[in-house]
């Protein structure tokens, strides 16, 4: 029932304003529940779910997918305090490469955590904190600021961003490091990271943004990827798959086949 509803509201705003040709148009948010009092839905709670839904945890309606012309996609976008845009991008996918050889860590999370952490993206930001698996994949030293962190971005909106690290390497440059995390059938969301790094140019900007997004993989691996914005788009900089096992786990072979990557 919640997904027959997120679809006709959503289906809702696009049919407002969506004729052929167009790649971009504006609504806001408020417009949401004057949608679900259209299609008869009195009862609705936190309609604003919907926008999110649809942002970063799943597909858009066929109905409106169809409307996209081959190579391209629609996104929702913020647009400022409470307005949201669809456009129309090329399509964009942040995938794990199945190829990639997986790098054993030694597991450092407690197991007392591991006994009782539940396997959503909380669950991974906690590994990957307790492993250092930023310090890791970046080659630098890193920091913990804040998680959850809630804030507004010019020209875009309040944002929320998963976890945000500070870090320094051994020439003394300092990072600003926004993280997303993703677990089960949830994708990594071009949309956030542009967010993500729009935060860290508005907020840090003497600071050097280096975005990273993990995923819990089906495997047990644990996939880092170090993203930037090139001509428009994200681009893969780096990605490494990390697996946490335990330190009699890691065999000599291992080790000797990581001396051959360096």
């Amino acid at each position: 029932m919640k997904e027959g509803l997120y679809n006709s509201v959503i289906i809702g705003i696009f049919q407002r304003y969506y004729t052929s040709g167009l790649e971009y148009f504006e609504f806001n948010r408020n417009e949401l529940p004057e949608i679900a009092q259209e299609l008869g839905i009195q009862s609705a709670k936190n309609l604003g779910d919907i926008l999110y839904s649809f942002r970063f945890r799943k597909p858009l309606p066929k109905v409106i997918t169809d409307t996209a012309p081959e190579g391209l996609e629609w996104i929702i976008e913020l647009n400022g305090t409470g307005n949201y845009c669809f456009r129309l991008v090329k399509i964009n996918r942040i995938i794990p490469n199945q190829n990639l050889i997986p790098i054993k860590i030694p597991d450092a999370t407690p197991e007392i955590i591991n006994q009782y952490m539940s396997g959503d993206e909380q669950a991974l930001l906690t590994k990957i904190r307790y492993n250092r698996l930023i310090d890791i994949f970046l080659s630098i030293t890193a920091y913990s600021l804040q998680n959850h962190l809630r804030t507004n971005v010019k020209g875009i909106g309040q944002i929320e961003i998963d976890e945000v690290y500070v870090g320094v390497n051994n020439n003394g440059m300092q990072f600003i490091i926004p993280v997303q995390a993703k677990a089960g059938s949830d994708q990594l969301s071009v949309v956030q990271t542009k967010q993500d790094i729009s935060y860290c140019f508005d907020k840090f900007s003497s600071l050097v943004c280096r975005s990273i997004s993990a995923q819990f993989m089906n495997n047990g691996l644990i996939t880092m990827f170090e993203l930037s914005i090139y001509e428009g788009e994200v681009k893969i900089v780096q990605e490494k798959h990390y697996k946490l096992v335990p330190a009699d786990q890691i065999t000599e072979n291992d080790l000797q086949n990581y001396r051959n990557f360096t």
